[in-house]
């Protein structure tokens, strides 16, 4: 339920308009690697994230081994949920080279899986793409010497360019951006110093620079930090499932945000 209240301001009096103010609850989570994580612990993490959600945000990585046996096996835990239910996938759900099937399995059941698209819940526009790895900032991967190199940086700008194209077409003034792959190095600090280079790249950063959002939600990192910040300020949570669980035990691991959300409302008509 998205709780409401209207306000008016002499400005929107002049204009008959109000405005009306709610507080969207994005329910976040990555990394649910189903099957290695099992059915049972997921079902009873989706069941108290169901209370606590206007919309739910999953950030890849949603099946261990990429089959989609446990894409179907998931989704029986996400079909409680009456709200928004929405993702990306992860490079673990590419792992048999299904990752088409999988997104059907979901799509069929009315998951929204993004990947270089938005979706408008409430006003807000969710953009999301998987990502890729490549680095960050003047240690990032460059497109020379071995063709195989090459390639890898191509895969991150082919990934970058969804996500801009999706942003560029999103109207709204109040996005939300879900990715597998973290868009800044802060938020994994924490893992091991040789793999950083394949938890993200900073070509996504670069992007959100030009064409910023209000927060944005990544995985994948699963020692890393649950918070940090873009250069322009945009906050950035990690919510990998495994991170949340070392970060507080004693909680189910899942990240709630509240998101204000305003839209204009005419009384005259």
């Amino acid at each position: 339920m998205v709780r409401s209240s209207q306000v008016s301001s002499p400005e929107s009096t002049d204009n008959h308009l109000a405005k009306q103010e709610s507080v969207l609850r994005i329910a976040a989570v990555g990394d649910l690697h189903c099957s290695y994580i099992s059915p049972e612990f997921l079902q009873s993490v989706c069941n108290e994230m169901k209370e606590q959600a206007d919309v739910v945000v999953l950030c890849g990585d949603l099946t261990h081994h990429g089959d989609p046996e446990e894409a179907n096996t998931l989704l029986k835990c996400l079909q409680i949920f009456s709200c928004p239910v929405l993702g990306v996938l992860g490079n673990h759900d590419h792992e048999q080279g299904k990752a088409d099937i999988i997104r059907e399995v979901f799509e069929e059941a009315g998951i929204i899986i993004l990947d270089g698209t938005f979706h408008t819940v409430n006003g807000v526009d969710f953009i999301g793409v998987k990502g890729f790895g490549g680095g960050f900032g003047e240690y990032a991967l460059q497109p020379w010497g071995e063709a195989i190199m090459k390639e890898f940086v191509q895969e991150t700008r082919r990934e970058a360019r969804k996500f801009e194209n999706a942003l560029k077409q999103s109207k709204s003034t109040q996005r939300v951006a879900i990715l597998h792959y973290a868009p800044i190095r802060e938020t994994v600090e924490g893992e091991a110093k040789e793999i950083i280079p394949f938890l993200g790249s900073s070509m996504f950063e670069e992007i959100l620079m030009r064409y910023p959002v209000n927060l944005l939600f990544h995985g994948h990192a699963h020692h890393g930090k649950m918070e940090g910040r873009t250069r322009n300020h945009i906050p950035v949570w990690n919510v990998a499932m495994p991170l949340l669980h070392q970060t507080n035990p004693a909680r189910m691991p899942f990240f709630v945000h509240p998101l204000k959300v305003t839209t204009p409302v005419d009384h005259h008509k």
